[in-house]
């Protein structure tokens, strides 16, 4: 009785594992195509906000086209890398990352929010903190997302550093693993200041979170394909993105990815020069 109880587990276990297989497909098939999302939200906020724009490239393709989401940023860097995913969507920071140890790979489009392809990073407190600048932020205990997060850690690391703020002076600080996590805790009282993007600060400001930081603006996420994807391929892919701002179907999923976005517009590998720079002055301070 205790074998076929182990063996019945053994069974359940293999199906609960093939039944996320669509989910975690790391590699291109004949039968479908790959979509891959680095985590900077939960998994099922992630899969309701792409799975419309999987189910429209499904049509687009006339095949399959299945939504990965990556455990982190650094595996999810590695499959777009590595041409494991068929289209990828990164950040700023995780494409230029990316470029520089696996080369350039064939540009789609990038997000345009409410017309404007770029976006910006905020530090932000609760409102009765007390905290109104970043020098306050000394002996404080500060938030960050992911290490590899554009607008959670890269870019508000390099604002500390311009107004003179280093780690070091803060009481502590810790990786959280996204956006939302930071605004909850320091909603909280968990932490006394984080860091987070325009989207996640505009969510939770009703709720009682104060900026007291504003980044610059940077060019936003983008979409590519595999390296070796046939020319055909990424033009039709591109063509049907450049296309959902044309219907109020696409404009819904373009929505559904991110609150404001309006279209899916070109896009330059020159247009990360400004966080190339930011990402090389961190560099120089031992940040990676």
């Amino acid at each position: 009785m205790q074998r076929l109880a182990h063996t019945l587990l053994r069974i359940i276990l293999v199906l609960m594992l093939s039944g996320n297989s669509a989910t975690h497909a790391s590699k291109a098939s004949g039968q479908q195509f790959v979509l891959a999302v680095h985590p900077y939200l939960s998994f099922q906020e992630l899969q309701r906000r792409y799975q419309p724009l999987a189910d429209y490239l499904s049509k687009a393709l006339n095949k399959q086209v299945v939504v990965r989401i990556g455990r982190d940023y650094g595996e999810h860097i590695t499959y777009v890398g590595k041409d494991q995913v068929d289209i990828a969507y990164l950040g700023p920071a995780a494409y230029v990352r990316m470029v520089e140890k696996y080369g350039k790979k064939p540009l789609l489009a990038r997000l345009a929010v409410n017309g404007e392809p770029v976006f910006r990073g905020y530090l932000v407190t609760s409102q009765d903190s007390g905290i109104n600048d970043l020098k306050s932020l000394r002996g404080k205990r500060l938030a960050f997302g992911d290490p590899r997060s554009t607008m959670s850690h890269f870019v508000p690391r390099h604002m500390m550093l311009q107004a003179g703020i280093v780690v070091d002076m803060l009481e502590d600080y810790q990786f959280l693993g996204s956006h939302k996590n930071v605004a909850l805790a320091v909603l909280s009282g968990a932490f006394d200041a984080g860091a987070v993007k325009e989207e996640v600060f505009d969510a939770f400001e009703a709720r009682g979170l104060k900026a007291i930081a504003t980044s610059d603006p940077f060019s936003e996420h983008l979409f590519v394909a595999r390296s070796d994807a046939p020319e055909a391929f990424v033009v039709r892919v591109r063509n049907a993105l450049y296309r959902l701002s044309n219907t109020q179907e696409g404009r819904e999923i373009l929505r559904n990815i991110k609150h404001g976005v309006t279209a899916l517009v070109p896009v330059d590998d020159s247009d990360y020069d400004n966080l190339r720079t930011v990402l090389e002055a961190l560099s120089e301070h031992g940040v990676e």
